[in-house]
């Protein structure tokens, strides 16, 4: 029975243009891993044949043995995650995506951060890393690449409770405006969470003076999760409007839309609430 190469990306029948590209662009950029026509995994081919040759000029002792064996299933391993990661990544690609305009290093330095990646949840994350920047080369960072290779499960979920919050207002800015509001703090949300997720560096939190947005126009249009409201602040010009105790930093922006959050249940009307002096309930849709 032939082997199962459906979950492979070895396996390139069917694939979109720029699905196929990205795959050619990885091959290039990591050295020929993910080329079609290598049907074995490189690296315990590789780490196999290393052995064999060992074997047949020196004495193997049992600690030799023991090494090679978990260097070939370390190895083997990398290969799997880099390959789930990337397989992931395909049915995201845009069909204007510019796989082809991707920096070669950047590439390189992705998969030698992700090749350790084997929880699902976290291979989803680096995947949409992956498909966002074949959709538009430059929107990450290799900062935000080597952030990420840092970053543990707990503290993504965190993060992603966090972006609930978030509002559109020219960017990303999640709204918190009191640390101990329960509607915050049922999600985890509160002042040691807050400070642990500053001292990784995805957010500022300042919570005695917070922040302000300033020099906005008398009406600011912004929005919810795709639930718009419209701001009439009293000044024609240079006005100022609070925006809660957090904002993201760049590498936070650059997560931010990608995180897979969600809007939370009451959110929309609590923001209203905060900000009644300036929303009209007529402009909400």
């Amino acid at each position: 029975m032939p082997p199962d190469t459906s979950n492979s990306l070895v396996n390139l029948s069917g694939l979109t243009q720029p699905a196929d590209t990205l795959i050619k662009k990885v091959s290039d950029a990591v050295g020929g891993w993910f080329a079609p026509y290598q049907t074995r995994r490189v690296a315990k081919a590789d780490a196999e044949a290393a052995l064999i040759k060992a074997q047949s000029e020196i004495e193997i002792t049992d600690l030799h043995r023991r090494a090679a064996h978990r260097f070939i299933e370390e190895e083997a391993q990398r290969q799997k995650n880099m390959e789930d990661i990337t397989d992931k990544a395909l049915p995201q690609l845009n069909e204007n995506a510019k796989p082809e305009s991707m920096d070669n290093d950047w590439i390189a330095n992705f998969f030698d951060k992700c090749r350790i990646v084997s929880d699902d949840e976290m291979q989803g994350l680096w995947s949409r890393v992956l498909a966002g920047e074949a959709n538009a080369p430059g929107s990450y960072s290799k900062r935000t690449v080597n952030f990420l290779s840092d970053l543990d499960k707990a503290e993504a979920e965190l993060f992603t409770k966090l972006c609930g919050f978030g509002w559109q207002i020219g960017n990303v800015v999640p709204l918190v405006f009191d640390v101990q509001a329960e509607i915050y703090n049922k999600y985890g949300i509160n002042f040691g969470t807050l400070s642990h997720l500053e001292s990784i560096g995805l957010v500022q939190f300042h919570n005695i003076t917070g922040f302000l947005k300033q020099n906005l126009p008398k009406k600011l249009n912004v929005s919810y999760y795709g639930r718009a409201l419209t701001l009439e602040i009293p000044q024609d010009a240079d006005n100022t409007l609070q925006i809660g105790k957090v904002f993201l930093t760049r590498t936070g922006q650059e997560l931010a839309p990608i995180c897979g959050s969600k809007p939370v249940d009451g959110f929309l009307e609590y923001v209203k609430d905060q900000w009644k002096a300036y929303s009209p309930e007529e402009a909400v849709v």
